[in-house]
């Protein structure tokens, strides 16, 4: 542990699991991510003897992707049903602020950094490190980010300045192709960016966003504009987003420490992407 800090073993999935978190908090973090019991139970033992709560919800909570609506999923009170993530995060937002009505919501949009193991943004920098031709989708969407520092650093300044309200947590959005060319310019080896129309991408059975046999950050249209939530009410609360050439520098020190040839969750094998610019 850190020097000054102090490890209190809990067991979120019993009823009476958190009962070692003996007296009073300045703040409360919860980063449940898939249990709406865990936080119901963290609200029910600590909510009145926190001076600060803040839950780190998703973007996922939202119901349209196709549009930028603030329309949000039905509630369900479950717990490790990924298919119902975002329905579990909004009913997870409820208990909170139903018993700390000033709490700090903070919807998270996509997670980049050291630590990330989704390998979807980091897919990026480590392809661009190997140089050569790139493949990448040709396609008019938005993206953003956020790196994993700077999230952590804006939840501990909002527990030290009291901010209370519902954020969405992510950069200012930008077009996908000018950010895969931000990432290429910033890991700074010799690339050609070969845009890859939609339909051949469906064509090949190349995957969006996620995956094996995928390009990442490329969204369907079902869900065009998760990317495009607006970074403003975020950024005026203390989010200060680091420039891209230090986000790609601590993703990319990441993906080397994993091993650059290791097998990904996300992106495309040298094999894959060769293919995929043959059949262009």
């Amino acid at each position: 542990m850190p020097g000054g800090a102090q490890l209190v073993k809990v067991d979120r999935d019993a009823e009476d699991g958190l009962d070692a978190l003996s007296g009073d908090f300045d703040a409360v973090v919860d980063v449940a991510r898939l249990s709406y019991s865990w936080v119901r139970r963290a609200v029910d033992t600590l909510g009145g003897r926190a001076g600060h709560w803040t839950f780190v919800s998703s973007i996922s909570a939202y119901a349209d992707h196709s549009t930028v609506s603030d329309e949000l999923l039905p509630p369900r009170e479950e717990d490790d049903v990924q298919e119902l993530y975002g329905n579990i995060k909004v009913a997870s937002e409820n208990a909170v602020l139903a018993a700390i009505p000033d709490a700090f919501i903070l919807r998270s949009g996509l997670i980049t950094g050291p630590g990330d193991g989704s390998d979807r943004f980091g897919y990026w920098p480590a392809r661009m490190a190997r140089g050569g031709r790139v493949a990448v989708p040709e396609v008019d969407q938005p993206m953003s980010y956020v790196d994993t520092r700077d999230l952590a650093m804006w939840i501990v300044d909002a527990a030290v300045n009291g901010l209370k309200g519902t954020f969405d947590g992510n950069g200012p959005a930008v077009p996908l192709g000018e950010l895969l060319r931000g990432i290429a310019d910033a890991v700074g080896t010799e690339v050609e960016l070969v845009p890859v129309p939609e339909p051949v991408l469906v064509e090949q059975k190349i995957a969006p966003w996620s995956g094996p046999r995928s390009l990442p950050l490329w969204l369907p249209e079902d869900f065009r504009l998760m990317g495009a939530r607006d970074a403003g009410p975020a950024l005026a609360a203390g989010l200060t987003p680091r420039p891209l050439a230090d986000a790609v520098a601590g993703a990319l020190a990441h993906e080397r420490a994993l091993g650059l040839d290791r097998e990904r969750k996300a992106g495309l094998t040298p094999e894959e992407e060769t293919d995929l610019l043959a059949a262009l």
